[in-house]
């Protein structure tokens, strides 16, 4: 058996969550001693296709006229894909019609939670529909303090920082992210990630360039730089409206730090509120717990939060990958 792991624009998306869960795809893969191949132009039995352009799609042709096995692995929804850009709103209709052309081309189908499984299902795609993490490599993800991140953005020991994660998109939350830090001055609030603004509403432009003294949007940071934040941070906030996972959260989990989400549906079967995270449903909520969790008036969850992350580490997906790929490949060969 052997896998061509394929995406195209792989500049483009290096740099985001999809293009994350392409090298830890190639990690799990190796980690199982799966043979793939990144090259379309090598002998593979098995095309997993993770994005949705023009050469995906004639890609995933071009498999099936072959009669190879194709595993379509769908990363995006209409939903998340609303409230991202200019016009995105206007698009999404579109973009779903588009999505579900491609994602029919599936033998199977992978998508990360049980969450976007059944929204692919009312989409009304009939195929076999896997929920499989995108995973994390434990193996890089130590919770111990070494100050670089406190020490590079220049904060005190004293300082209570709170740490956002995420695209300039509004989908992420991050209008709610500095109206946080405009109600709570007494608190540190640092935003890493970025995306391109001359493709952003007025409202994210406006957001991004906020200036209040405790407000800093740092732009795209290394992973390392990430996990230190994660490290030290007070507390890591994800006051996202929509994901199909949401990684970040997942390596909140592998930090060991204290987490407060949005009280969203794809977080309700796996992140329980007072169990290994904390939720809220609206900013005054955000604002209750932060102050209470900072105050240390709700206990820490960071150890039952881990166990989160130890189910999502790159081996156990690689095994999940392998039973869907010996899964599609038998049923090839009984259809």
């Amino acid at each position: 058996m052997k896998v061509l792991l394929y995406a195209e624009s792989q500049k483009i998306i290096g740099k985001s969550g999809l293009g994350k869960a392409i090298k830890h795809q190639q990690k799990a893969l190796e980690r199982c001693k799966i043979e793939y191949t990144l090259n379309p132009k090598d002998e593979y039995d098995i095309v997993h296709i993770n994005t949705y352009g023009p050469r995906s799609y004639s890609l995933a042709k071009k498999a099936k006229r072959e009669g190879k096995v194709v595993v379509y692995h769908a990363h995006s929804t209409e939903e998340d894909f609303r409230n991202s850009f200019i016009f995105s709103n206007q698009i999404a209709p579109y973009f779903k019609k588009w999505i579900i052309k491609c994602y029919s081309l599936g033998d199977i189908i992978i998508t990360p939670t049980s969450y976007a499984k059944n929204i692919l299902k009312s989409y009304g795609m009939k195929q076999p529909i896997e929920a499989i993490s995108n995973g994390i490599d434990l193996s890089l993800f130590d919770s111990k303090k070494t100050n670089v991140f406190r020490k590079t953005f220049h904060y005190q020991k004293n300082d209570k920082v709170i740490l956002g994660i995420g695209l300039y998109l509004e989908r992420k939350g991050i209008l709610d992210f500095v109206e946080l830090a405009k109600r709570m001055p007494e608190y540190k609030f640092i935003w890493f990630g970025y995306s391109p603004l001359n493709l952003s509403p007025k409202k994210i432009k406006e957001a991004v360039n906020t200036k209040l003294a405790n407000l800093l949007f740092a732009g795209y940071q290394e992973p390392d730089m990430v996990k230190a934040a994660l490290s030290e941070c007070d507390l890591y906030i994800f006051p996202t409206w929509e994901e199909t996972e949401g990684i970040p959260i997942v390596e909140a989990c592998a930090m060991k730090c204290n987490a407060l989400i949005r009280d969203i549906p794809v977080f309700d079967q796996w992140l329980i509120d007072g169990k290994n995270v904390y939720k809220a449903k609206n900013l005054d909520e955000f604002e209750q717990k932060i102050k209470k969790i900072l105050k240390k008036q709700l206990p820490s969850l960071t150890e039952e939060a881990y166990a989160i992350a130890k189910e999502r580490d790159l081996k156990q997906i690689g095994k999940k990958l392998k039973r869907v790929y010996e899964k599609a490949l038998k049923q090839k060969v009984n259809s």
